[in-house]
Formats: structure tokens, sequence, C-alpha cells
């Protein structure tokens, strides 16, 4: 069956496995319901024909009906020979980067696009992402008039970026057939991977599932390179375990008859260190023996208490799981071994306040050491360090509901009152206890609604009468205000403001946006002087864009004195790196309100997860741009 465009394939694939609703395969697809409706129509024509179809069932999704069996097994054991044409711009890239890393010859774009059917520009065009992705690796693309364009570096670093290449291909698309056919020999992984198993289980290695993974595209690389007369020539040598140092002698002994050459002592020597980046380490953190891990880990915990008021140097937990992650990822950036982190730009996401905590703190041993740190490696320790975090701080703040009591029958029947409440709402937060003369004598509430005994006129928050005794509908009543949200509407009301607020009626860039606001904030005593050039600081190490043009620029640490976030919309658009924002929020906070910074990020992961920027965008005032945001904390 061939599939019109590629995410109809997706599609296909995605729900042999699981039933999905139309919303989440919206997201998955970054398209609209309307969409996922519309290629389900079509998805169900093309397999009338193959006795099958997807059915909506309400309440669980979209699930797959055989009405002929043999004929949909005719269809499930039918495989198209992969087509080694690339089709998309992603895939000319991926092709290019396997063609220049394999060939032992030049290659000419002329050739190339005869035989992938697309012009000399567009792949001229494309050869700056394969330039960009190569110059990671400190490789480099020679062009010679008449010959053609020919790769030059190091083997070790030909090996290492061919080997991500094809990992990150396994990840998305295991059948490609980069994989299969271009970069490695068919049929070789297959025939590595119980050679590996039976090696790393005798010398008990401990690899998680990606990578033993890696390890075995790895050797593939390494056995097609040795066989076809490029082997590495590095002697130095990482000292590593003697079971690393046994296994590794073990796996170039099983990988001899493969290559059919001799395999030198630098290969035993790679593939130690390679092993030893990836090894899960199962000594107590007392045993494991490494001055640099031990540092860098102090270090980092004490950067997070000095400059954002985390105390996590007593967490013995997390010191011991940074202490076996931080050995290993020391080994890595050594040797530039990279570890792609499928999960890096949903931890960017979902857990920014985490993340900008270790940006900083890493970044900021960067600066005394020759080691540079890959986003991969710092998400790897964002899980650690936001784990921690939670542990010990309440980090997912939460406004619970704040209430005003009112009972006239004593003191003994308020407090039974308060502790039935209480038992059954436990989030609720009782600031006062009042007489009904006492409430009346009051001009306004500043709790979030009043539960009273008697009948109350209400003032400016809403009142909930309710017996000594409530009824079960008297606490459903209640319970509709108890659990409404009020952490996001309270980081709204408390934290933005319309003095605060700006929409961009001309192009602006960066740096200009950047010192307007920041000097507003010091004119006003939010900010002193050291606050702008640390947010252009933080801006220069990783772009702050979140997704979907929302960008959150902030300082490196809680500089501010006082609290305040800055809302800028750009219709017209700032540059932003590589990327455009267009809603932009710039966070001053405060070591006060520390523990309430993570509920400030919890509002935009909101926006974007409600994709509202461009409701957002095209906002006129503040008064609109908070509507909007109301609205999108009330669908959650």
């Amino acid at each position: 069956m061939r599939f019109p465009n590629q995410r109809l394939a997706q599609l296909f694939a995605a729900l042999q496995n699981e039933t999905l609703p139309q919303d989440e395969l919206a997201r998955r697809f970054s398209v609209s319901t309307r969409t996922v409706r519309t290629d389900m129509t079509a998805l169900n024509a093309l397999l009338a024909q193959h006795g099958a179809r997807f059915v909506l069932a309400r309440g669980a999704g979209y699930q797959l009906k055989i009405d002929d069996a043999s004929r949909f097994g005719q269809l499930q054991a039918e495989r198209a020979a992969p087509l080694r044409v690339p089709r998309t711009a992603q895939d000319r890239v991926r092709y290019l980067l396997c063609r220049f890393l394999t060939a032992t010859y030049s290659l000419k774009l002329e050739d190339l696009s005869e035989e992938w059917f697309v012009s000399r520009a567009t792949l001229q065009g494309d050869m700056a992402d394969v330039r960009e992705w190569l110059g990671r690796y400190l490789l480099t693309i020679e062009t010679r008039p008449r010959y053609g364009m020919k790769l030059f570096g190091s083997e070790a670093a030909i090996r290492t970026c061919l080997t991500d290449l094809l990992w990150q291909i396994d990840q998305d698309t295991p059948d490609s057939p980069l994989l299969t056919v271009e970069a490695l020999d068919a049929g070789l992984l297959a025939q590595l991977q119980p050679l590996l198993q039976r090696c790393f289980t005798g010398h008990a290695i401990r690899l998680s599932d990606e990578g033993e993974r890696y390890l075995l595209i790895y050797c593939a690389v390494a056995v097609r390179r040795i066989s076809e007369g490029f082997p590495l020539n590095d002697p130095g040598a990482e000292e590593v375990g003697a079971e690393v140092r046994a296994a590794a002698h073990h796996l170039v002994t099983l990988l001899r008859p493969l290559v059919g050459k001799p395999v030198s002592q630098a290969e035993e020597n790679w593939l130690r260190v390679n092993i030893a980046a990836r090894q899960i380490q199962a000594q107590a953190p007392s045993t494991i023996n490494a001055d640099d891990a031990d540092a860098l880990v102090d270090y980092l915990l004490s950067y997070i208490n000095t400059h954002y008021n985390y105390r996590l140097q007593q967490d013995e937990q997390l010191r011991a799981d940074l202490l076996t992650h931080i050995k290993t990822m020391i080994t890595r950036v050594r040797y530039q071994i990279h570890i792609p982190n499928p999960l890096l730009s949903n931890i960017k996401q979902h857990y920014p306040m985490a993340y900008d905590v270790t940006l900083a703190a890493v970044t900021s041993w960067g600066k005394y050491t020759p080691y540079t740190i890959s986003e991969n490696e710092i998400g790897f320790l964002v899980l650690h360090i936001g784990v921690g975090l939670e542990r010990h701080y309440d980090v997912g703040y939460q406004r619970h509901p704040q209430v005003l009591l009112v009972c006239d029958s004593g003191n003994s029947t308020l407090r039974m009152i308060e502790a039935l409440l209480l038992r059954k709402y436990p989030q609720l937060v009782v600031t006062a206890r009042l007489s009904q003369r006492d409430y009346e004598r009051r001009d306004q509430v500043e709790e979030d609604f009043v539960i009273s005994t008697v009948r109350l006129s209400e003032k400016n928050k809403p009142v909930v009468v309710m017996a000594p005794f409530p009824t079960e509908f008297q606490l459903e009543q209640l319970g509709k205000l108890v659990l409404v949200d009020r952490t996001r509407p309270y980081m709204l009301e408390k934290y933005f403001d319309a003095q605060h607020f700006m929409v961009l009626d001309q192009p602006v860039d960066q740096s200009a946006l950047f010192q307007q606001l920041c000097a507003q904030l010091e004119a006003e005593g939010y900010v002193d002087s050291d606050f702008c050039p640390s947010v252009v600081e933080r801006e220069a190490i990783v772009s702050t864009l979140l997704g979907e043009g929302i960008a959150l620029p902030h300082a490196l640490g809680l500089l501010a004195k006082k609290s305040v976030v800055y809302t800028v919309l750009a219709p017209h658009g700032v540059s932003w790196g590589d990327e455009t924002a267009t809603v932009i929020f710039l966070l001053a906070i405060s070591k006060r309100e520390y523990e309430e910074a993570m509920a400030i990020y919890d509002l935009f992961v909101t926006f974007l997860r409600e994709r509202a920027t461009s409701r957002l965008r095209n906002c006129r005032d503040f008064a609109s741009f908070k509507a909007v945001a109301m609205d999108c904390l009330s669908r959650l």
C-alpha cells in the first residue's frame, strides 16, 4: 500500500499499536483535529481494499477494525523495498552526510542531483546544513575544481559523527535504507547484536537500552571503516576498569572475523572509551574515584544555593546520582563523544525552571574548564537536579484556596465544621474565623470565598452557605469552588500588569529591546544595573525561545529586587537567534519569590500547550491580553 504523503504512513503506524483520540493525534502530528479527520477519511479509503478500517470509539479514540483477516494479513506481510531517494530537505541532508562520511572518493553535486532527481541548486542549499553538522565534529569539506568535494578530519571524528547520525535515524525511522543499505552492510546490525549482548553479559557490563544500541551502531560503523582501510591510529588509552578492558578485548576478538583484517590496539582503546562512556555505574558513591566529578558536583550544588536559594548540598541521593552520571559524562566530553538526548526539547519546554538553574550552574563552571558541555548533556543533568528540587522544595507551587469561615453557633461548632471541611478538602486554607457581626464590619474580603453557616450579604467574593452537618450536595457545590485552579490566575494577577506591557508597532532588534525594558525596570527599582548584562549573557549561552514564537529572556540567577514579568507583543517579530519571537516575557524574579518561580514558568508552558501565540500576538492592550491568557488557563 502506497501512502500519498508521509503523515498518513505515520498515522497508520501509530494507530496499529494503540488506540488514540483525535486530540492526541493532532498534538503528535502538529495539525488540527479537522486535519486528523480528513486524514482518517483518506486512510480508510486506502484500507477499504485491504479489508480493514479505523473506527472512532466514543471516549477512547480510533480503533483498528479488521473486516477481512486474510486480506489484511497479506498487507501486513508485504514489505515494500525502501526507495533510496531522499524526498524531503531533512532526508537530503542525511543522505548527503552519509555519502560524505562513507565515500572513499570526491563527490560531485551534479552526479547526486541526477541520481536523486533534484536540482543542483537545491543540493547546494542543503550543503549549508551539512557543513554546520560536520563542523560540530571539526570536520570540513574541501572543494577542488573538476574533482568535486571531499571530507577531511580525524578518523575518530568521522566515526563519531556517522554513529551519531545513524543513531538519530534509528530513533526516527529504524527501517531507513540509510541504516540497512547506504551506510551499513545489509544484515550487519542483526549479526552484531547477539555478539555484543553475549560480550557485555559475560563481563557484567551494565548498559541502558539506548547505550547498547549506540554501541551496536558504532561497532557496525567500525567494521565498515576498518574493512575499507580506514583504521584508527590514535594510540591513546583512557584509564578504565578491568571489566571494561576485558569486554573491549573480547569484543575486538568477536569483530575480527567480520573485518577480515588485523585490528589495532588503537581500535581496542577507542572501544574502551566508548563502553566506559555509556556504562551504568553500579558502585556506591564512596567507591567512585573521580576527583573531577566530585569537584563538579560540589560546584554545581553550591552555585545553585548561592544564586537561586535552593539548598541541595545535603541531598545524598542527588549527590550519588550526579556523581554516577558526571563520571561518565567527563569521559564523553574529554573525547568529544556525543550522546543524543531525544527528550531535550521536552525537558526545555516542560521543566524550564530546572533547566535554567542547571544551565546557569554548568555555564559558570565551564568558564574554568577546557571542556564544553553540550545541551544534550545538560538535559540529562536537568533531570537529576529537577528531581532533587521536587524532593526538597515546593517547585510545583500551587496556590491553595484561601477561605474565610463565618459561624455564629459557638466555638465548638466552628471547630467541628472546620475539621469536617479539611477532611473533605485538605487543600483549603482557613485564614480567619469570624462571627456574622465581625464579617459585616469588613469592607471587603481578601480570601477567595466565604463559607458560612448563616446567610450573608455578598461583598466582593462568593459566599457558600453550609449546614453544621453539610449534605453531599452542599459539599459538591463547595467542591466547584475548591477545585478551581487558582495558581496560574494568581500568578497572572500578581506578576503581570498594564505598566509592564508593550506592543511593538515597529521592528526592533533584540539588543535594543533588552536595553529599553531593563532601563525601565531599573528606573522603577525592580532591578539593579547588573541585571541587563546578565540577561544578555544568558541569551548568548542558549536561546531562551521556548517554542511557538514565545521567548523568556531572564538573568542568570535571581537578581531582581522585586518580581515582575514584562510582556512584549511583537506582531512584526523580533529576530531571536535563528528564529523569530513574537510574544516575549522578560522575567525579573527575586530570591524572595523563588519558590513561586516554577508556577510563573508553568504559565508559559500553558500558553505553549494551548498554542496561544497567534491569539496573544494579536492583542492590542493589556486587558485583551489578560482576557486571552485567562481563557487559556480556564481550559485546563
